[in-house]
């Protein structure tokens, strides 16, 4: 008898010890500040292809936050909110008819992304929405804020998309890190009067924090 109950207590411990590690897991929830550079493009629709020579990317920052809760070991739930500096050039083609022009979006994003670990990689993919606070239009020498409104000229407010991508998670002496790679793929057409989607590559490495609570621990998604 006292064998067995020592055998019981044993597989009993073993199974608390195991289930602590699985909840350890699931518990990580980290918030990381945000702040980078992104490289952004526009894409024109059906004239887009026409204008591949003239298309340039521009820089603009990424100043936010990313809050990710685990759901299980595997799954976790990220949102981010985050200003955005968006938007794209066109060199000057005479002989397209096209001028010096540069679009400027300054825009509050949140997207909410699903994100998968597999070790110290993980995926992501999911939709965001954006809101384009305001802007500016420059040709040639020429410097002019966007209007949102219904007209010709005008540009949308609101602007919905996907974004996907993949990260790598590592240490720089004991302190966690993140390298995420991810692509945005603009659903909306902003302007009124034209096709115009957004688009960009974002590299960000930022520092990841342990947070003290899950906020999605008390559901039962295990």
């Amino acid at each position: 008898m006292i064998f067995l109950g020592s055998s019981l207590f044993a597989q009993t411990t073993d199974l608390k010890i195991e289930k602590s590690k699985n909840e350890t897991i699931v518990d990580k929830t980290y918030l990381s500040l945000l702040l980078n550079v992104v490289t952004t493009n526009l894409n024109y629709g059906d004239t887009n292809s026409s204008l591949s020579n003239s298309k340039k990317s521009v820089n603009g920052l990424q100043i936010g936050a990313t809050f990710q809760a685990g759901l299980n070991s595997n799954i976790s739930l990220v949102s981010e909110f985050y200003f955005i500096m968006k938007g794209g050039k066109l060199k000057e083609n005479l002989l397209e008819g096209i001028n010096k022009t540069t679009l400027r979006l300054y825009t509050l994003e949140l997207p909410v992304l699903v994100r998968y670990d597999l070790g110290k990689v993980y995926f992501n993919t999911g939709p965001s929405l954006a809101y384009n606070l305001s802007g500016t239009k420059q040709i040639d020498d020429i410097l002019r804020s966007l209007s949102f409104n219904n007209s010709a000229d005008g540009y949308k407010r609101w602007d919905a998309g996907i974004q996907m991508g993949a990260g790598y998670r590592f240490k720089v002496k004991q302190k966690p890190m993140a390298l995420d790679v991810r692509y945005a793929y603009g659903l909306t057409n902003i302007s009124q009067g034209k096709k115009i989607h957004n688009r960009y590559l974002n590299v960000s490495l930022y520092a990841t924090r342990l947070w003290k609570t899950n906020p999605l621990k008390k559901k039962n998604f295990n």
